[in-house]
Order: C-alpha cells, then structure tokens, then sequence
C-alpha cells in the first residue's frame, strides 16, 4: 500500500524564493489527498489517469504561493510510468534536470525517497530542494471500484513505520517507570 503523507508548512523555506518547480509523486501523495478529502482516487472516464483532488490540492499551493510572490510550474507527469517519482528513469531524471536550471527552488510532493532522487540532480548552490510532505506511516486500504470506472480507497488506516513504532513503545515504557 502506499505512504500516508502529511503536508509540511514551507512558508519559511520558500522566504526570499522568486521561482519554485513543484515536483509531485503522483501515487503516495495523491492517495493521501484523495483519502484525506474521502474523493475517489482516479475517474477514469472523466479524469483518465489524473487524481482530481490532487490536482486541485496543487492549484491550491500554486496559489498560496503566489499571494507570497512566489511564481510556480508543476513539472506534470502524465504516464503511468512516471507516477513514482522515486523510480523515474535515467531520461526522466535528465528531463527534471534540465528544467530544474531555471528556478532558485524545487518543491518536492513525495516521500523522503522522492525528495533524495531530486536532490541528487542538482548542485545544493544551483537550487534549494524543500521538502513539502512528511511520511505519517503505511496506509493500509481496501481498494474499491465503483460506477462510473472509479477508483477510491476505503477502511483506510495507517500503520507506523516500524521506527516510529519503536520510540513510541520506548516512550511508553520510559513513562511507565
């Protein structure tokens, strides 16, 4: 299943920013808003292969973004192969790469996994990667299909990360002594 995310307050990474790519997965991050608005994932006779919530929930940060004069492009992935960010190819990394020259930052909707495949294109002086979701967990969902072709996810729950797991169960014991 996928990662549940959780959106990070950027504002201060972006402070002093003109340009910013916005980088999203569009498996993980997408699933998450789909969940979090209770919207079916994909339509796929409306919408074929796009995420209407995570698309109005990328309009809504290009928006924010341009009340703070911050000018914003989504670098869109439209291909089934391309929606893990994490796993892209040698050539869609060289596309990235190429596109990130033109902007002073590179805003990241995905996974830590994400973010570092970003990150290992670029030069740290040529563009500052912020990092704009955090992993709450694993979701674990029943996935469901209904009329007319969508797709949702339902009895969603999130399962920690083992690590996170781990510190909660030390902190419990830590308060129990």
């Amino acid at each position: 299943m996928p990662l549940q995310l959780v959106d990070m307050d950027v504002a201060s990474e972006l402070e002093g920013q003109r340009s910013v790519l916005i980088i999203p997965c569009y498996m993980c991050p997408a699933v998450t808003v789909s969940v979090r608005e209770n919207k079916p994932f994909l339509q796929l006779l409306s919408h074929f292969l796009k995420s209407p919530p995570f698309e109005r929930h990328i309009k809504n940060l290009q928006a924010v973004l341009k009340e703070r004069g911050v000018e914003s492009t989504v670098f869109k992935s439209r291909f089934v192969a391309h929606w893990f960010l994490c796993m892209w190819s040698s050539g869609r990394r060289r596309k990235l790469k190429r596109q990130l020259r033109k902007y002073d930052s590179a805003l990241i909707l995905g996974c830590d996994s994400a973010t570092e495949t970003v990150r290992e294109l670029i030069d740290a002086s040529d563009c500052k990667v912020i990092q704009g979701m955090d992993v709450a967990g694993f979701m674990n969902a029943k996935l469901k299909f209904h009329l007319p072709c969508n797709v949702s996810f339902e009895g969603c729950r999130i399962i920690p990360l083992s690590e996170q797991k781990s510190e909660e169960d030390l902190e419990l014991n830590n308060l129990s002594q």
